[in-house]
């Protein structure tokens, strides 16, 4: 599917039209990321690399690793002009093969671990390339407010929380130049939660952003998102072998 909707995506992102990103989740997860100069990062589900060049900007060390083929491919066409110094490989998520133990400070997943099926073997290998201390940064759509598609209706996630359900997406918003569907996975936060602790992780820290009030007159949809979250942040730790 995101081999298909490579072209659209693309658009999408790099034209400003996901506003989202930019006003909303952007903002409030690399201010809880901080510093990375210096820093290995892994961006885990990277996508055609938006984010991934913007650590690299940051002075990170940085690959890119997603499952689209096409979507790579973008990503290193762009990486030929600006030259930042990313590595991207196309690695399913669930087996980071050729990705040596412990060497990551930092595995960032940029609203994408809710668009993989087995995000508990993803979580596993997150665990297994982050160094001692490592850091885990990753933003989903907040799992009380989603909008689901349930047998072709549209609910509200909190009248079906604690059920696990697949549901497609419908990118056919009039600001796509191209749209396409993918599809997702809700879980409830416990979800999430369970499968840190498996893996060794401890959660250090949450977010739930909201827009500024200038980003809210700049593009007036984000208002419901002064009063409920679109999304959340974790920021979990890998824990050392002695605690």
């Amino acid at each position: 599917m995101w081999d298909v909707a490579a072209e659209g995506w693309v658009d999408f992102v790099r034209t400003g039209k996901d506003y989202f990103r930019e006003s909303l989740n952007n903002p409030a997860t690399f201010r809880l990321i901080g510093s990375v100069k210096g820093k290995n990062v892994l961006d885990l589900a990277c996508g055609e690399g938006y984010n991934t060049r913007i650590l690299a900007r940051k002075g990170a060390k940085v690959i890119g690793v997603d499952h689209s083929k096409r979507l790579i491919d973008l990503a290193e066409a762009e990486e030929r002009k600006e030259q930042l110094g990313i590595r991207y490989y196309r690695i399913d998520a669930t087996c980071l093969r050729g990705i040596s133990d412990g060497f990551f400070d930092l595995v960032t997943c940029f609203m994408a671990l809710q668009d993989i099926e087995d995000y508990e073997g993803a979580v596993a290998e997150v665990a297994r390339v982050l160094k001692q201390d490592g850091r885990f940064v990753f933003s989903i759509p907040h799992p009380c407010f989603e909008k689901l598609v349930v047998n072709g209706v549209r609910v509200n996630a909190a009248e079906r929380y604690f059920e696990k359900i697949k549901y497609p997406i419908e990118w056919n918003m009039e600001r796509l130049r191209k749209h396409f569907r993918t599809v997702s996975f809700h879980r409830t936060l416990t979800d999430y939660s369970l499968a840190l602790a498996r893996s060794g992780f401890f959660i250090s820290r949450l977010v739930e952003p909201r827009p500024t009030r200038e980003a809210v007159r700049k593009h007036p949809q984000l208002r419901d998102e002064l009063t409920r979250p679109q999304s959340i942040i974790f920021e979990s730790i890998k824990r050392g072998t002695n605690r």
